[in-house]
């Protein structure tokens, strides 16, 4: 599926996996990619050429321990603050 629709999907990715210390390469094999591709994958999903179908959305987002609507917030401020609902909720559960 191709991108390049102005989607924060590709930002988010990125920044989220950079939060958490991990390679592209790293990324994508913990989300179960062939780790021959997996560098390539993640760099095409940071760089918005292509979207991952929600399935790998999801286990991105399990790995990188962030709610799915941080990866698709357009705001910055909101998306912070969806961080910040997602620690409160993990720290009191």
């Amino acid at each position: 599926m191709k991108t390049n629709d102005e989607s924060p999907f590709p930002k988010r990715l990125k920044e989220a996996r950079k939060a958490k210390g991990l390679s592209q390469k790293q990324l994508g094999i913990l989300a179960g990619m062939d780790e021959f591709s997996a560098s390539a994958r993640m760099n095409q999903y940071e760089k918005g050429v292509h979207a991952p179908d929600f399935k790998t959305v999801k286990a991105l987002a399990d790995i990188l321990e962030v709610p799915t609507a941080y990866l698709y917030c357009i705001e910055d401020k909101l998306a912070k603050n969806i961080l910040k609902y997602d620690d409160n909720v993990s720290n009191n559960a």
